[in-house]
Protein backbone atom coordinates (compact mmCIF):
# COMPACT_ATOMS: atom_id res chain seq x y z
CA UNK A 1 0.00 0.00 0.00
CA UNK A 2 1.33 3.40 -0.87
CA UNK A 3 0.61 5.40 1.69
CA UNK A 4 2.28 8.83 0.90
CA UNK A 5 0.42 8.33 -2.65
CA UNK A 6 -3.05 8.20 -0.31
CA UNK A 7 -1.59 11.54 1.54
CA UNK A 8 -0.85 12.93 -1.14
CA UNK A 9 -4.31 12.95 -2.54
CA UNK A 10 -6.44 13.10 0.47
CA UNK A 11 -3.88 16.38 1.49
CA UNK A 12 -4.45 17.87 -1.65
CA UNK A 13 -8.83 17.31 -1.35
CA UNK A 14 -8.52 19.28 2.29
CA UNK A 15 -6.58 22.04 1.03
CA UNK A 16 -9.46 22.83 -1.66
CA UNK A 17 -11.74 22.17 1.35
CA UNK A 18 -10.09 24.62 3.75
CA UNK A 19 -9.34 27.36 1.19
CA UNK A 20 -13.30 27.75 1.38
CA UNK A 21 -13.13 26.70 5.16
CA UNK A 22 -16.11 29.87 6.13
CA UNK A 23 -18.55 29.29 3.20
CA UNK A 24 -17.90 25.24 3.82
CA UNK A 25 -18.67 25.57 7.88
CA UNK A 26 -21.23 28.68 7.31
CA UNK A 27 -23.49 26.98 4.97
CA UNK A 28 -24.94 24.14 7.06
CA UNK A 29 -24.93 26.32 10.31
CA UNK A 30 -27.46 28.60 8.57
CA UNK A 31 -29.25 25.81 7.45
CA UNK A 32 -29.48 24.41 10.20
CA UNK A 33 -30.90 27.69 11.99
CA UNK A 34 -33.55 27.58 9.46
CA UNK A 35 -34.73 24.11 9.81
CA UNK A 36 -35.18 24.52 12.97
CA UNK A 37 -36.91 27.44 12.59
CA UNK A 38 -39.40 26.12 10.25
CA UNK A 39 -39.26 22.89 11.58
CA UNK A 40 -38.70 23.07 15.60
CA UNK A 41 -40.92 26.57 16.09
CA UNK A 42 -43.57 26.09 13.31
CA UNK A 43 -44.29 22.64 13.49
CA UNK A 44 -42.47 22.05 17.13
CA UNK A 45 -45.66 24.22 18.12
CA UNK A 46 -47.95 21.93 17.26
CA UNK A 47 -46.32 18.58 17.88
CA UNK A 48 -44.96 18.75 20.96
CA UNK A 49 -42.87 15.64 21.62
CA UNK A 50 -42.45 12.05 19.97
CA UNK A 51 -42.51 8.90 21.72
CA UNK A 52 -41.45 10.89 24.41
CA UNK A 53 -38.76 13.37 22.72
CA UNK A 54 -39.22 17.00 22.51
CA UNK A 55 -39.87 17.87 18.41
CA UNK A 56 -37.04 20.19 18.46
CA UNK A 57 -34.65 17.50 19.40
CA UNK A 58 -36.45 14.66 17.53
CA UNK A 59 -35.17 15.92 13.72
CA UNK A 60 -31.57 16.42 14.66
CA UNK A 61 -30.66 12.95 13.60
CA UNK A 62 -32.59 13.65 10.12
CA UNK A 63 -31.02 17.03 10.10
CA UNK A 64 -27.23 15.40 10.43
CA UNK A 65 -27.98 12.48 7.98
CA UNK A 66 -29.68 14.82 5.26
CA UNK A 67 -26.11 17.39 5.49
CA UNK A 68 -23.65 13.97 5.57
CA UNK A 69 -25.32 12.28 2.68
CA UNK A 70 -25.24 15.19 0.32
CA UNK A 71 -22.29 16.66 1.56
CA UNK A 72 -20.64 13.51 0.94
CA UNK A 73 -21.75 12.83 -2.28
CA UNK A 74 -20.93 16.37 -3.32
CA UNK A 75 -17.53 16.43 -2.11
CA UNK A 76 -17.01 13.28 -3.59
CA UNK A 77 -18.27 13.74 -6.56
CA UNK A 78 -16.67 17.25 -7.53
CA UNK A 79 -13.51 15.79 -6.32
CA UNK A 80 -12.67 13.12 -8.48
CA UNK A 81 -15.06 14.86 -11.60
CA UNK A 82 -12.79 18.13 -11.47
CA UNK A 83 -9.54 16.32 -12.15
CA UNK A 84 -11.83 14.61 -15.40
CA UNK A 85 -12.65 18.00 -16.93
CA UNK A 86 -9.47 19.34 -16.43
CA UNK A 87 -7.36 16.29 -17.91
CA UNK A 88 -5.30 15.93 -14.53
CA UNK A 89 -6.98 12.24 -13.71
CA UNK A 90 -4.46 10.74 -16.42
CA UNK A 91 -1.83 11.83 -14.42
CA UNK A 92 -3.47 10.21 -11.46
CA UNK A 93 -3.66 6.99 -13.63
CA UNK A 94 -0.28 6.76 -14.69
CA UNK A 95 0.92 7.16 -11.25
CA UNK A 96 2.25 4.40 -9.42
CA UNK A 97 -0.84 4.16 -7.53
CA UNK A 98 -3.27 1.19 -7.87
CA UNK A 99 -7.06 2.33 -7.84
CA UNK A 100 -7.69 1.24 -4.55
CA UNK A 101 -5.17 3.92 -3.09
CA UNK A 102 -6.65 6.16 -5.53
CA UNK A 103 -10.27 5.74 -4.02
CA UNK A 104 -8.96 5.85 -0.26
CA UNK A 105 -7.33 9.37 -1.01
CA UNK A 106 -10.51 10.83 -2.66
CA UNK A 107 -13.30 9.06 -0.59
CA UNK A 108 -11.40 9.31 2.77
CA UNK A 109 -11.24 13.33 2.10
CA UNK A 110 -15.04 13.48 1.42
CA UNK A 111 -16.05 11.88 4.11
CA UNK A 112 -13.33 13.54 6.23
CA UNK A 113 -15.30 16.95 4.81
CA UNK A 114 -19.04 15.55 5.67
CA UNK A 115 -18.50 14.53 9.15
CA UNK A 116 -16.42 17.98 10.12
CA UNK A 117 -20.14 19.62 8.84
CA UNK A 118 -22.04 16.47 10.76
CA UNK A 119 -20.22 17.28 13.71
CA UNK A 120 -20.82 21.25 12.75
CA UNK A 121 -24.28 20.51 12.94
CA UNK A 122 -24.38 18.54 15.97
CA UNK A 123 -22.59 21.55 18.11
CA UNK A 124 -25.13 23.95 16.57
CA UNK A 125 -28.10 22.05 16.99
CA UNK A 126 -26.84 22.14 21.01
CA UNK A 127 -27.46 25.55 21.11
CA UNK A 128 -30.95 25.27 20.25
CA UNK A 129 -32.46 22.19 21.97
CA UNK A 130 -31.43 19.82 24.87
CA UNK A 131 -29.41 16.85 23.37
CA UNK A 132 -29.08 13.82 24.57
CA UNK A 133 -26.88 10.81 23.49
CA UNK A 134 -27.29 7.10 24.97
CA UNK A 135 -25.24 5.54 22.66
CA UNK A 136 -21.92 7.71 22.02
CA UNK A 137 -20.18 4.53 20.42
CA UNK A 138 -22.68 4.13 17.68
CA UNK A 139 -23.63 7.46 17.09
CA UNK A 140 -20.06 7.62 16.24
CA UNK A 141 -20.24 4.46 14.12
CA UNK A 142 -23.14 5.57 12.46
CA UNK A 143 -22.16 8.52 11.21
CA UNK A 144 -18.40 7.40 9.95
CA UNK A 145 -20.58 4.71 7.92
CA UNK A 146 -22.65 6.80 6.51
CA UNK A 147 -19.79 9.29 5.87
CA UNK A 148 -17.89 6.71 4.12
CA UNK A 149 -20.97 4.98 2.45
CA UNK A 150 -22.30 8.38 0.52
CA UNK A 151 -18.85 9.56 -0.32
CA UNK A 152 -18.51 6.29 -2.07
CA UNK A 153 -21.82 6.91 -4.07
CA UNK A 154 -20.46 10.25 -4.81
CA UNK A 155 -17.34 8.86 -6.00
CA UNK A 156 -19.56 7.05 -8.33
CA UNK A 157 -21.20 9.88 -9.69
CA UNK A 158 -18.60 11.83 -10.30
CA UNK A 159 -17.15 9.34 -12.49
CA UNK A 160 -20.53 8.74 -14.37
CA UNK A 161 -21.24 12.10 -14.90
CA UNK A 162 -20.23 13.91 -17.97
CA UNK A 163 -20.82 17.69 -16.73
CA UNK A 164 -21.33 19.81 -14.17
CA UNK A 165 -25.14 19.67 -13.79
CA UNK A 166 -25.24 15.52 -13.88
CA UNK A 167 -23.25 15.97 -10.81
CA UNK A 168 -26.05 17.59 -9.24
CA UNK A 169 -29.01 15.38 -10.75
CA UNK A 170 -29.03 12.48 -8.28
CA UNK A 171 -28.20 14.23 -5.23
CA UNK A 172 -31.46 16.49 -5.95
CA UNK A 173 -33.79 14.41 -7.33
CA UNK A 174 -32.62 11.20 -5.54
CA UNK A 175 -30.87 11.84 -2.49
CA UNK A 176 -33.07 14.99 -0.67
CA UNK A 177 -36.16 13.12 -1.36
CA UNK A 178 -35.64 10.43 -0.05
CA UNK A 179 -34.26 11.73 3.25
CA UNK A 180 -37.59 13.70 3.53
CA UNK A 181 -39.65 10.98 3.17
CA UNK A 182 -37.21 8.60 5.09
CA UNK A 183 -38.56 9.75 8.42
CA UNK A 184 -36.13 12.31 8.46
CA UNK A 185 -38.64 14.58 10.41
CA UNK A 186 -41.27 12.32 11.53
CA UNK A 187 -41.42 8.90 13.08
CA UNK A 188 -42.95 6.45 10.40
CA UNK A 189 -45.32 4.64 13.04
CA UNK A 190 -46.83 8.47 12.62
CA UNK A 191 -47.80 6.70 9.08
CA UNK A 192 -50.90 5.54 8.14
CA UNK A 193 -50.25 1.59 7.80
CA UNK A 194 -50.14 1.35 4.20
CA UNK A 195 -47.44 3.87 4.28
CA UNK A 196 -45.82 2.24 6.60
CA UNK A 197 -45.17 -0.96 4.74
CA UNK A 198 -44.33 1.75 1.23
CA UNK A 199 -41.90 3.70 3.79
CA UNK A 200 -39.90 0.57 4.53
CA UNK A 201 -38.51 0.04 0.81
CA UNK A 202 -36.68 3.29 1.24
CA UNK A 203 -33.16 2.46 2.47
CA UNK A 204 -32.44 5.85 4.08
CA UNK A 205 -35.12 4.73 6.81
CA UNK A 206 -32.29 2.50 7.90
CA UNK A 207 -30.03 4.80 8.65
CA UNK A 208 -32.14 7.75 10.15
CA UNK A 209 -33.34 5.42 12.40
CA UNK A 210 -30.53 3.40 13.76
CA UNK A 211 -28.72 6.90 13.84
CA UNK A 212 -31.53 8.41 15.87
CA UNK A 213 -31.81 5.53 18.10
CA UNK A 214 -28.00 6.34 18.71
CA UNK A 215 -29.17 9.62 20.40
CA UNK A 216 -32.82 8.38 21.96
CA UNK A 217 -32.73 4.67 22.43
CA UNK A 218 -35.97 5.04 19.91
CA UNK A 219 -35.75 3.49 16.48
CA UNK A 220 -38.43 2.76 13.24
CA UNK A 221 -36.92 -0.07 12.47
CA UNK A 222 -33.93 -3.10 14.42
CA UNK A 223 -30.98 -1.22 14.70
CA UNK A 224 -29.19 -4.35 13.30
CA UNK A 225 -31.35 -3.79 10.20
CA UNK A 226 -30.28 -0.56 10.35
CA UNK A 227 -26.52 -1.92 10.14
CA UNK A 228 -27.23 -4.72 7.60
CA UNK A 229 -28.65 -1.65 5.19
CA UNK A 230 -25.66 0.45 5.58
CA UNK A 231 -23.22 -2.80 4.87
CA UNK A 232 -24.93 -3.61 1.89
CA UNK A 233 -24.81 -0.56 0.24
CA UNK A 234 -21.40 -0.08 1.15
CA UNK A 235 -20.36 -3.22 -0.11
CA UNK A 236 -22.49 -2.89 -3.19
CA UNK A 237 -20.41 0.92 -3.95
CA UNK A 238 -17.29 -0.87 -3.27
CA UNK A 239 -17.88 -3.30 -6.28
CA UNK A 240 -18.89 -0.89 -8.43
CA UNK A 241 -15.87 0.96 -7.99
CA UNK A 242 -14.06 -2.01 -8.60
CA UNK A 243 -15.91 -2.73 -12.07
CA UNK A 244 -15.01 1.08 -12.69
CA UNK A 245 -11.42 0.78 -12.25
CA UNK A 246 -11.10 -2.80 -13.90
CA UNK A 247 -12.85 -1.49 -17.09
CA UNK A 248 -11.99 1.84 -17.25
CA UNK A 249 -14.95 2.93 -17.40
CA UNK A 250 -15.28 6.73 -18.33
CA UNK A 251 -11.80 7.23 -17.01
CA UNK A 252 -9.61 5.77 -19.70
CA UNK A 253 -11.55 7.10 -22.64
Amino acid sequence: MNWHAIWAIYVYEMKRFFRTLMESLLSPVISTTLYFVVFGAAIGSRISEVEGVSYGAFIVPGLIMLSVMTQGISNASFGIYFPKFIGTIFEVLSAPVNFLEVVIGYVGAAATKALMIGVVILVTAWFFVDLRIEHPGAMLAFLILTCVSFSLFGFIIGIWAENFQQLQLIPLLVITPLVFLGGAFYSISMLPPAWQTVTLFNPVVYLVSGFRWSFFGMADVPVMASLAAIAIFTGLCLLAVYAIFRTGYRIKS
